[in-house]
């Protein structure tokens, strides 16, 4: 290691336990700011606030929560995590990983925790055992979560073998997503037809190319957009009468077929924790990304009805979930 490296690493630890300690200060409450890339309706921001109280914090007590949202416009996410800076958090928690970017943009110094997102893909961390930055956190592999969908669909419907696929290429890490995905696919043998969407308009587009394309069913890739369009995903997906895999149960429980992925309440909720770690002295660059513990695999009987379309008993046996 040369001297100048060592010199930029002995300044970037020290500026980190200044904000540590400047949390400390008797009779001043730690500020932690939480930036979303969605609107206020954020259906696991109490499990975050749970884990936390959990923890023994509660908001206006002991702790200052700092709320900004996005509202789905990915490019005021760099003014709203330098207004989160201004207003002197000691800790950012961001909700996906284009957030985390965008506060990594912003700060090298101030803690940034995940609760969701690929931090290796874009850049984040050095590795999962020792982030060695300012980011820390929960992380979610898309890739590996897309081939098991991939399968769950295939095994449901063996049949149908034309594969719509909606993707974002904005995403960063998207390119390794959609390449693993189609070379699961091969091996599925499965055609896979990928359909890139970056707008609300994408959308529609995007199944009137299935319809063209004869496609027979749809598997949603992982991204924060996908996720803010749910709705009208999920209803375009029953209007064409296309049975769907999805990331999460956000879109099962707004009429989707199935979902299958990570307990997205539990990521939140052990977001938490790196919260409490951070603000009694730990340095995020040490503290280990951890990667999703609980799976959710979900299936909505009444969405297979408006399809028209069975889901096989042995995998209706495999489900967490079954809505009725």
């Amino acid at each position: 290691m040369t001297k100048k490296i060592l010199i930029r690493l002995l300044a970037t630890h020290f500026l980190l336990i200044c904000s540590f300690a400047d949390a400390q200060q008797p009779g001043k409450l730690p500020r932690v700011g939480v930036l979303f890339i969605g609107g206020r309706d954020q259906p696991h921001l109490e499990s975050f606030k749970q884990g936390l109280r959990d923890l023994g914090y509660v908001e206006g007590k002991n702790i200052i929560l700092v709320y900004r949202y996005a509202d789905g416009k990915e490019e005021r996410l760099a003014d709203l995590a330098a207004e989160l800076v201004s207003e002197k958090v000691v800790i950012i928690v961001t909700t996906a990983a284009i957030s985390a970017l965008a506060a990594r943009r912003v700060t090298q110094t101030i803690p940034i925790v995940m609760t969701t997102g690929n931090p290796l893909a874009i850049g984040l961390a050095d590795s999962l055992a020792k982030p060695g930055g300012n980011v820390t956190g929960l992380s979610v592999m898309p890739s590996d979560l897309t081939v098991k969908r991939l399968e769950l669909l295939k095994e449901s419907f063996p049949k149908r073998i034309r594969v719509a696929a909606l993707w974002n290429l904005r995403e960063r890490g998207a390119e390794t997503q959609i390449k693993e995905t189609q070379e699961a696919a091969k091996v599925l043998a499965l055609r896979l037809h990928p359909l890139e969407i970056k707008s609300a308009d994408d959308i529609d587009r995007a199944f009137a190319a299935m319809t063209k394309a004869r496609d027979q069913a749809i598997i949603i890739l992982t991204s924060p957009f996908a996720t803010l369009n749910s709705k009208r995903i999920v209803e375009l997906a029953l209007k064409h009468r296309l049975p769907g895999i999805y990331p999460t149960r956000q879109f099962v429980e707004e009429g989707g077929l199935m979902a299958y992925g990570p307990l997205i309440s539990d990521l939140y909720r052990r977001a938490a924790t790196y919260v409490d770690k951070i603000l009694k002295g730990r340095t995020p660059a040490d503290l280990p990304i951890e990667q999703p513990m609980r799976f959710d695999f979900i299936v909505n009987l009444n969405a297979a009805k408006q399809i028209g379309v069975t889901v096989p008993p042995n995998v209706l046996v495999r489900a967490d979930k079954v809505i009725r």
